[in-house]
């Protein structure tokens, strides 16, 4: 047996062995964001339970600010992963579905009762369908280059700042947490998570600002700078504005995408006639036709 278990001196010169290959710092950046957000998200549900909405409301404007940053962060450093995408979704769901749902329950959709749980439900499940939705919708290789610039129903970021519009307008003067204004909040909140399981095309803004003509770049930068003045200034009053304007430019964007996917059919249509006619495949058969004299 002393043969089989013969003593040896190890290799002083022989490599360490690791047992997990080390991770790239560029791929781990966009999910130190995702999860910071995600942070925010669950920070968010605690203080709207504690009836500091105002914080509440911040902190999701800041994880939706975060949302649109991991994303181009990823890509910027060529850090994309699957396993950054499945946390980016997980995330959302929590910081734009249950969050929401959560605070907006605790203002003033528990004056309803049973009913107003039941809105809530409605928003938080329609945002996590729209989320599915979205992931299953990338892997189409063939969605026309014009149709990213649109999502297909509202976006859960963009649903839940506005779905939390009756806490804006709460902020400047108007009482929205009342018994007699809970069922309108009621509707306004389910027609909010119908819109982000709707096919209703909204605008998706991701090609805007690409190419910024020269001459406009200093305006752009003044604009820019009174814009955030504007939003902290007047934080409420600039969001409720912001949700307003949003939520009347949909029809706008309805119009345009039908303009540009009736454009694209004629323009598929007149392709497909201009092709040349395939020709007559060679057949087998003999030939019956009478020779010619």
């Amino acid at each position: 047996m002393s043969d089989f278990f013969a003593p040896f001196a190890p290799d002083p010169n022989e490599p360490r062995r690791r047992r997990f290959k080390p991770v790239p710092f560029r791929v781990i950046a966009p999910n130190l964001i995702t999860l910071l957000a995600l942070c925010l998200g669950l920070t968010a549900i605690r203080l709207g339970y504690e009836g500091r909405l105002e914080l509440a409301v911040y902190a999701i404007l800041v994880a939706a600010v975060l949302d649109a940053i991991d994303g181009r962060v990823a890509r910027l450093l060529k850090g994309t992963s699957r396993f950054g995408a499945e946390l980016d979704s997980l995330s959302d769901f929590v910081n734009f579905g249950v969050a929401p749902a959560l605070i907006l329950f605790a203002f003033t959709l528990d004056d309803v009762g049973g009913v107003g749980w039941a809105a809530a439900l409605v928003f938080a499940i329609a945002s996590c369908l729209r989320l599915a939705r979205f992931n299953a919708a990338l892997d189409n290789p063939h969605k026309p280059e014009w149709q990213k610039n649109y999502f297909v129903g509202m976006p859960a970021p963009a649903g839940a700042l506005a779905a939390l519009l009756p806490i804006y307008l709460y902020f400047l003067g108007i009482p929205t947490n009342s018994e007699v204004l809970a069922p309108f909040n009621l509707a306004y909140v389910v027609a909010i998570g119908f819109m982000m399981v709707s096919t209703v095309p909204t605008y998706s803004g991701k090609t805007l600002g690409k190419q910024v003509p020269r001459e406009r770049v200093l305006p752009l930068f003044v604009g820019a700078v009174a814009l955030v003045a504007l939003v902290v200034s007047f934080p409420f009053a600039m969001l409720a504005i912001a949700v307003l304007v949003y939520l009347a430019t949909i029809p706008v964007g309805i119009q345009r995408y039908r303009k540009l996917a009736k454009a694209h059919a004629e323009a598929h249509a007149a392709s497909q006639a201009a092709a040349p006619a395939p020709l007559p495949e060679a057949s087998d058969e003999p030939d019956d036709r009478p020779a010619g004299p």
